[in-house]
Formats: C-alpha cells, sequence, structure tokens
C-alpha cells in the first residue's frame, strides 16, 4: 500500500494561485529530500498512470470533461496490477498548471493499484517546470513515492539532440541545471522527454526509463497504462457513456 502521507500540506488546490504558491513550496522540499535509487538486486516494481481526455477535444477544454485513467504496475516485462476508471477534469488545460485538470484523478488512478511501485511513471513533467514542479513532481510528493516524467516533449528546458541510435541520451537545462533528459528510445525514432520528479535525479529517472523501454518509443508501463485508459474511453464512448 501506499505510504502514509507525510505531508499534509501536499493537496490538489483549486485555484492557480493556490497552485503557484504550493509548487514553488514542493519545489523547495524537493531539494530537502533524499534522493531514490532502484532497490540492489532484484529488478524494480516500475508503475504507470496515464490520463486520456475524450478525442476531438478542441481548445484547453473545460473543468467537468470526461476523462479516463489507466494505472499499471510492471516487474521487468510482467504486468502483475492494471486498473482503470473514469473521472471528470478539474479545470481547463493551462501550461504549468496540469495539476488543476488531472492532479486528483491521477492520484485515484494509482491509488487504485493493490500495491505501490518503487517508482511510478507519469506523463507530465517534473523539475521542468517555470516554477520547477510539474505535476510529476508533485503527484510523488501527494502519493509519498518516488516519480518520474515521459513526456513527448520538454516543456521549457532546452538541450541538444541525442544521437540516432537507441538508448542514447542528451542533457536537459533549464537555468543552467540538469532537470532531465532527452531520450532516443528507439533507433531513429524523435526523442522522448524524461524528467526528474519526486525524490528521483536525472541520472535515475534516465536509468528507470531506459529499464522500462521494451520494443516501442514509450516505457512499458506508461504505454500499457495509456493502453489501457484508451480502451475504457473507446468502450464507455461506444456505449454513448463518453
Amino acid at each position: 500500500m501506499f505510504a502514509h502521507m507525510e505531508r499534509p500540506w501536499v493537496v490538489w488546490p483549486e485555484s492557480a494561485a493556490e497552485l503557484e504558491a504550493l509548487q514553488r513550496r514542493l519545489a523547495a522540499a524537493d531539494e530537502t529530500v533524499s534522493l531514490w535509487v532502484p532497490p540492489a538486486g532484484r529488478q524494480p516494481v516500475i508503475g504507470a498512470v496515464f490520463c486520456a481526455h475524450r478525442r476531438g477535444r478542441p481548445g484547453p477544454g473545460a473543468a467537468g470533461e470526461p476523462i479516463w485513467l489507466g494505472a499499471v504496475l510492471m516487474r521487468g516485462r510482467a504486468v502483475v496490477d492494471r486498473a482503470t476508471l473514469r473521472s471528470l477534469t478539474g479545470a481547463e488545460y493551462s501550461p504549468g498548471l496540469l495539476a488543476l485538470r488531472e492532479g486528483p484523478a491521477l492520484e485515484a488512478a494509482a491509488r487504485a493499484l493493490r500495491s505501490a511501485p518503487d517508482v511510478l511513471l507519469v506523463d507530465a513533467t517534473g523539475r521542468d517546470h517555470p516554477r520547477g514542479c510539474g505535476l510529476t513532481l508533485h503527484l510523488g510528493a501527494r502519493l509519498g513515492i518516488p516519480t518520474v516524467g515521459v513526456t513527448d516533449r520538454p516543456l521549457m528546458a532546452q538541450g541538444p539532440v541525442p544521437e540516432a541510435t537507441s538508448g542514447s541520451a542528451a542533457e536537459l537545462r533549464l537555468g543552467g541545471a540538469v532537470v532531465g533528459h532527452k531520450l532516443r528510445s528507439a533507433t531513429g525514432a524523435r526523442p522522448i522527454a524524461v524528467h526528474a520528479g519526486w525524490r528521483t535525479s536525472p541520472e535515475v529517472a534516465l536509468a528507470v526509463a531506459r529499464l522500462a523501454l521494451l520494443h516501442h518509443r514509450t516505457p512499458e508501463p506508461l504505454r500499457e497504462a495509456r493502453r489501457i485508459a484508451r480502451a475504457l474511453r473507446n468502450e464507455e464512448t461506444r456505449a454513448g457513456r463518453g
């Protein structure tokens, strides 16, 4: 199960001003916590959560829209647990404020799993953020577990393009600090962005992402969470509940 909440002040604010203040506080707190390292002598259990939105959603959306969540646990190539649920968005989408829109729903999806992973992959940024605290970091602090962000591209950080071979990486920097990496997850594929989150360094985040890669551009736990979230969305849409 997930650990008892060590920081009861880590909540899901309902306004942008409250969230921005909390993000600054969390970014400072993350600099003082002990960094997580993968366990020695065994494969880590890697989890992932993903939020699927209604197809063809125009613009930034709005509060109260249906969303579908998938969560998985994997040890190596084996899926050891899955969970899905339906929820509603908390706000429209705004860069840097994704927690207002998806945060509580992603937490509920993670807690629907029968046990907590060693580390959780999230489709969001971490330190690559205007206040140093993207949703990946916020969610990890809320759940009390290490997190790693994996996104299609960086939010603000910049860095060179990695070499074309699978597994090649290049640092992403923001304000002079390394906050993540671009990772070539498959030879010839467009790089993904791997973000340090709660209690993870950029180097450990990269190692976790590499460990979770199988034969696709997206690390397998996140790919599976995305698959089951979209499958639930498609099922409910066909049934007229989307």
